[in-house]
């Protein structure tokens, strides 16, 4: 849906930061896709790309079997930044020298600018990098320059003598790179004439304006939440096709403390036409005994589908299948055959568009969480959607560790309404990205009432991000801590005691199961 006019290819070579460079580019009002570095560029050939960006990656260029582009790949006249070992690969293509660092450089360090640079247009003549490599460039290839420098690395950042192909050995995307967005600035609209056209204006308008063409007024049915992303999908498809749109809000019996009654009276105030469908029962019956994470996440995928195939088939005549994919969503669902391996499998309603016959519309999968939430606002939709946290399609199913119970759902339906309370009562919510409360397959020993006792584990967590691909555990004062563990304790029959998961992601997801 809604291609931008304009675009930038980053080709990921398996960096942590790939995403982020996308981020960036996003945010100078630039469009960019993300590919593995092996993929087949035909399908753009049709595309406007302005530039490409190699991404770092982990490998060494020496390493044989190391991630590879053919030096064809550099005729096609189109700007190319290469980043760490984007720069280091196209040294090592056109006739550059390597070498092994004797020690990984990682961290934060002195660039000194060496010579005038278009890339380097109003950078400070000395500023900090983050670099994070493992191979040093010892010789630049014939006729390539070097323009920057820092304290151990003599060749921090080259360019061709035509000005088409540059590299550098530091990281401009990460903020530690104190002006890397004026360095990303620079490639994108003084070199590679980029215009910036890539607004939330502008994709309101191209994608109502795309689903109309393609939906011609067709039925459209819609898995909706509550949440930013199928509600922001919800109103772009209705501004396209009004009430040919049905959304359809199941409660899994998985769901919040009121999070059904909740989200209904929310979604009632948007003019949709709102299809809401108690099958706790359902799900819950078939979850019964079950312990395994990928065994709940499967019953609770597989009964959704089958109810919400029966509401909309009352519905009738439904030709689409909407769904609220994003751009993370996408990424982590390819397998790059390469150095990124997938992630994780696709999570929206993957077999109902199949089992119905159903055709796919998902104007979202263009965007990051952020875009999304700006779009939310530009949309005028309310605060309470936009800043809710995330909420996971089998919900507290994968926050009970082990079986699920009624009266399990119960001990954490509690404890998890009192921590987002006090959160919100502190003015902690809002500055985190996610808050929840899980429920552990464990007992512990304590002393309540002079007695004791023998009762259930509650673990806190709460992670602040950007786009929930990577994540800090959120730093909570120790006070609101103390309050919230006190509440619980005091208030959740069943429990004795609370932890507090200070875990980032990576290595850990911010999700227990």
């Amino acid at each position: 849906m809604a291609i931008a006019s304009e675009m930038i290819l980053i080709l990921d070579f398996g960096s942590q930061y790939t995403q982020l460079i996308a981020r960036r580019v996003r945010e100078a009002n630039v469009y960019c896709e993300i590919l593995p570095f092996n993929a087949d560029l035909k399908p753009y050939a049709e595309r406007n790309i302005k530039g490409i960006i190699l991404s770092g990656g982990p490998a060494s260029v020496k390493e044989p079997g190391s991630p590879r582009l053919d030096n064809s790949f550099f005729e096609t006249r189109i700007p190319v930044l290469g980043v760490c070992y984007g720069m280091q690969l196209i040294a090592d293509l056109f006739g550059g020298e390597l070498v092994r660092s004797e020690h990984r450089e990682y961290g934060r360090s002195q660039l000194t600018l060496k010579r005038t640079s278009r890339l380097f247009q109003g950078v400070s003549p000395t500023g900090t990098v983050w670099m994070s490599h493992g191979d040093t460039i010892r010789n630049l290839p014939p006729g390539y320059q070097a323009t920057a420098s820092t304290e151990s690395v003599a060749l921090a950042a080259m360019e061709d003598a035509e000005g088409m192909i540059f590299g550098v050995q530091f990281h401009p995307e990460v903020h530690h790179t104190i002006e890397g967005n004026k360095i990303l600035d620079n490639f994108l609209y003084d070199i590679c004439g980029c215009r910036g056209d890539w607004t939330t204006e502008s994709f309101i308008e191209s994608t109502v304006r795309d689903l109309k063409r393609k939906l011609h007024n067709q039925k459209v049915v819609l898995a909706i939440s509550g949440g930013v992303d199928s509600t922001v999908c919800a109103l772009l498809l209705k501004q396209a096709i009004g009430g040919n749109l049905y959304a359809i809000f199941v409660d899994n019996g998985v769901l919040r403390k009121d999070e059904f009654r909740d989200v209904r009276e929310m979604l009632s105030t948007l003019g949709l036409n709102l299809i809401a469908v108690d099958a706790a029962e359902k799900f819950l019956n078939r979850l019964e005994g079950i312990t395994d994470p990928e065994q709940k996440r499967k019953i609770i995928g597989n009964t959704f589908i089958d109810v919400f195939e029966e509401q909309a088939r009352k519905v009738g005549g439904a030709e689409y299948l909407a769904q609220g994919t994003l751009y993370p969503d996408v990424i982590e669902s390819v397998s790059f055959k390469g150095p990124s391996a997938t992630i994780k499998s696709h999570h929206n309603v993957g077999g109902l568009k199949d089992r119905m016959h159903l055709k796919l519309v998902e104007p979202l999968r263009e965007l990051f969480k952020d875009e999304v939430r700006r779009l939310g606002r530009q949309l005028g939709l309310d605060e309470s959607f936009i800043g809710r946290h995330p909420f996971p399609g089998p919900g507290l199913a994968v926050r009970i560790v082990g079986e699920i119970t009624r009266d399990r759902l119960e001990v954490l339906r509690e404890a998890d309404a009192i921590y987002i309370e006090e959160l919100r009562r502190f003015g902690q919510y809002d500055k985190i990205w996610q808050a929840f409360a899980v429920l552990l397959p464990v007992k512990s020993v304590g002393v309540m009432g002079d007695e004791r006792t023998y009762e259930n584990v509650i673990a806190l967590r709460a992670v602040t991000s950007v786009d929930g691909m990577t994540a800090n555990w959120a730093e909570i004062p120790y006070e609101i801590l103390a309050r919230i563990s006190n509440r619980i304790i005091n208030s959740v029959r069943g429990v004795n005691r609370v932890t507090y998961d200070i875990s980032s992601k990576p290595p850990a997801t911010i999700e227990w199961e």
